[in-house]
């Protein structure tokens, strides 16, 4: 059997190879849930996953641990929630203690997270959750923050090897969320050297001192935190973005701090890069509202494609998702692989075996015992403007779908419903059309023309369902010709009619798919106003 050279597979190898024989790999990946979960966020925990599936596929045991980094500070109010005024009063404040703005979930981080829980499980992504705010309340890291208190000298001292500004000498390792305030507005003053913990609230004047053993309210900053979990946990692998991995940047430091102050080993890591919206240049920020999140994502794009999408995308390039007609060759890409895999399309040994493991890491779950019915969303989006968005009705037209398992139908209802919601949202002008009912008003027409469309209509009564649709094309050339009219004049023409516009679906499939009796009750009222 030939060895993969997908990124993943090398990933995994790499993992193996610089963290040894394990009874089990630890996985992790993680983000604060201060707003939207966008596509640049979900790149770093669909490549985790990817490399766990490759870890697996190998008979390796895996834990995929994701962190909710609920216990971070709420600093800004996103632009996406319109009653600013009233989330101002709780920066500071832990994320998970802001109330949710629909009033539903207990917190506003609980509403961030039950969302894209969801939308993970539809892409088949299933990680362990662990949320952090519990985990501090719980006191689960207590010796790991009396760890960086004992180190403190030694913490300030790494981090000042990459900054500019030294930090000052009564810099603290630690943060605390205020007992009388519930803000981290606060400033640690002391440590007794074993549990008990020393602070001022500058908000309200007091002085207070909490046990770690017991109280929730000291946490770790980031470049600690991180660190600390790393060790915690026994991290074996995971990518960070290219901010990041920027010399000096946070996964240099944890680096350090994890082997010098919590005697652990840094995971194995990746750099992966940005994503950007086709169209819109930049990053793309939560806090700005310049996002696309996975549910967006998930309108347009089958679960099986947004997997597709980044499994076959290297994680160090930087890429777009696509929404404009990108989107239709997106899908031709995805079914190609997919015949590629079944054996049904020929292609080179290594081309074939990149594209039969970018199938298998595109699958929600299991890959199907055989090749799915494929129903072209080019064609299917022209289904879906003739009959105005009815699901059924186009799917119907397609041949064979009543004979499908109930499945494979409803994988077929799902592509329907991303392809009418392209067509309703994105798609340019010059691919959306409405069909004529034959009730509106006539096009003007030359006596040639009106005579090319009673030729063309006897054709399609009469013998279009024995022609091939480039035996049809031709015929509407020769009928173009025969009329003295330039064939591109017909086809102007005919556009029109149908659709009333100067350009649509190519033209012979077009007259198929609407069939003998809509096109006839189109091009009729032309045959009664000679």
């Amino acid at each position: 059997m030939n060895k993969s050279i997908h990124w993943a597979d090398i990933n995994a190898d790499k993992v193996v190879r610089e963290k040894g024989p394990k009874d089990r790999y630890v996985c992790a990946s993680g983000i604060t849930p201060s707003g939207t979960v966008h596509v640049g966020n979900f790149r770093e925990i669909i490549s985790v996953d990817l490399v766990v599936r490759a870890l697996r596929a190998q008979g390796n045991e895996v834990r995929f641990i994701y962190s909710w980094d609920d216990y971070d500070v709420f600093r800004k109010v996103p632009v996406t929630l319109e009653d600013q005024k009233r989330f101002e009063e709780y920066l500071r404040w832990p994320i998970t203690l802001v109330p949710d703005p629909a009033g539903i979930y207990e917190s506003y981080a609980r509403a961030n997270e039950v969302q894209l829980e969801g939308l993970l499980h539809r892409v088949g992504i299933d990680p362990e959750y662990i949320y952090q705010a519990q985990r501090y309340n719980a006191s689960t890291y207590a010796e790991g923050i009396r760890t960086a208190l004992t180190h403190r000298d030694s913490i300030r001292d790494i981090f000042n090897r990459y900054r500019t500004t030294p930090l000052p000498d009564d810099w603290w390792p630690v943060s605390v969320f205020s007992r009388f305030t519930g803000k981290d507005t606060t400033r640690v003053t002391g440590w007794d050297g074993e549990w008990m913990l020393s602070y001022r609230c500058e908000e309200s004047g007091q002085d207070d001192q909490i046990d770690l053993r017991t109280t929730g309210y000291a946490k770790l900053p980031w470049r600690v935190d991180w660190p600390m979990r790393w060790a915690y946990e026994g991290v074996d692998f995971e990518p960070a973005g290219k901010d990041h991995h920027t010399e000096g940047g946070s996964f240099d430091t944890a680096r350090h701090v994890v082997h010098d102050i919590y005697s652990a080993e840094a995971p194995v890591t990746f750099q992966y890069d940005f994503i950007s919206i086709k169209g819109r240049g930049g990053k793309m920020s939560s806090s700005t509202g310049e996002v696309i999140g996975l549910a967006e994502v998930l309108e347009i794009y089958q679960p099986e494609i947004v997997r597709f999408l980044f499994a076959g995308t290297r994680p160090n390039s930087e890429f777009a998702i696509s929404f404009d007609l990108d989107v239709i060759k997106i899908y031709e890409d995805y079914d190609r692989c997919e015949r590629i895999y079944f054996a049904q399309e020929e292609v080179n040994e290594k081309r074939a075996l990149k594209e039969r493991r970018i199938y298998e890491l595109s699958q929600v779950s299991s890959v199907p015992a055989a090749l799915p019915a494929q129903i072209p969303f080019r064609h299917l989006s022209n289904l879906l403007q003739i009959y105005v968005g009815d699901l059924e009705k186009a799917l119907a037209q397609m041949p064979g779908f009543d004979l499908l398992d109930d499945e494979l139908k409803e994988r077929g209802r799902v592509r329907a419903a991303c392809a009418w919601a392209w067509i309703r949202d994105f798609a340019p002008e010059e691919f959306r059309f409405t069909l004529s009912d034959g009730t509106g008003p006539l096009v003007a027409l030359s006596d040639a023309e009106r005579g090319a469309i009673r030729d063309l209509r006897s054709i399609v009564t009469e013998t279009m369902d024995t022609l091939s649709e480039k035996e049809l094309q031709n015929a509407i050339y020769e009928i173009a010709r025969n009329r003295g009219l330039e064939p591109k004049e017909l086809f102007v023409t005919l556009y029109r009619v149908l659709v009333g516009k100067d350009q649509g679906p190519r033209l012979a499939g077009f007259l198929k798919t609407i069939g003998a009796a809509r096109f006839c009750a189109i091009v009729d009222p032309y045959e009664s106003d000679r």
